[in-house]
């Protein structure tokens, strides 16, 4: 659809998993938004203007309001329209969502940097940040074991707020991801990044 007026605006940058996973909840809650994608080492003065802290994703909405976080924006859309059911709906499954996405953004996604970034960092090697990562994702595949995704036996909002990260893990060096004995997890991966709303949300525009 072509985007209007009174559609949200949205900064974002396609490789950020942070935006992704932002742009997955609004394209599964059927939102509309005017996209601007971000050049990360040239951003522009509207972006700073409503985001002094100039990075994606950031959602304006027509109100003005001003959503900088990438989970504020995926409940926001969720809690407007949620179809497919991602939102939890147990006290224990909201628990078990925190718990994930809390070790993705803290513990994982800093050896995740540090493995796929190490001269960034003043590292000669990742390698030690590779294994604490791999640790993690091993954790991963035996949650996934039973039910093939991390709540339950469908896509729910712990998947998809994980999937860009994990995405990008794997992508750091495919050949030592492929050689993991993590079956469940590899399964869990391509299922949800050959998916249609994942590839819609991946599209070049």
């Amino acid at each position: 659809m072509t985007p209007t007026a009174s559609d949200p605006l949205l900064f974002t940058f396609r490789r950020c998993p942070y935006a992704i996973r932002a742009r997955l909840a609004l394209a599964s809650a059927g939102i509309d938004c005017t996209p601007v994608e971000v050049d990360l080492k040239n951003k522009p003065a509207r972006l700073l203007a409503v985001s002094p802290k100039g990075t994606v994703p950031v959602l304006v909405l027509a109100d003005g309001r001003v959503l900088e976080q990438s989970l504020d924006i995926m409940h926001w859309a969720l809690a407007r329209n949620d179809p497919d059911g991602l939102l939890p709906a147990k006290a224990a499954e909201r628990r078990l969502t925190d718990d994930l996405v809390a070790r993705n953004d803290g513990d994982f996604k800093l050896a995740l940097d540090r493995c796929k970034y190490p001269g960034r960092y003043g590292l000669a090697d990742g390698g030690p940040f590779r294994s604490q990562a791999t640790e993690i994702v091993m954790q991963w595949d035996a949650d996934l074991q039973e039910s093939g995704f991390f709540i339950n036996d469908q896509p729910r909002l712990a998947d998809y707020a994980l999937l860009p990260f994990v995405r990008q893990f794997a992508g750091t060096d495919p050949a030592c991801f492929d050689g993991l004995q993590a079956p469940s997890l590899r399964r869990w991966l391509a299922v949800l990044a050959g998916s249609a709303l994942f590839k819609r949300v991946m599209a070049r525009a």
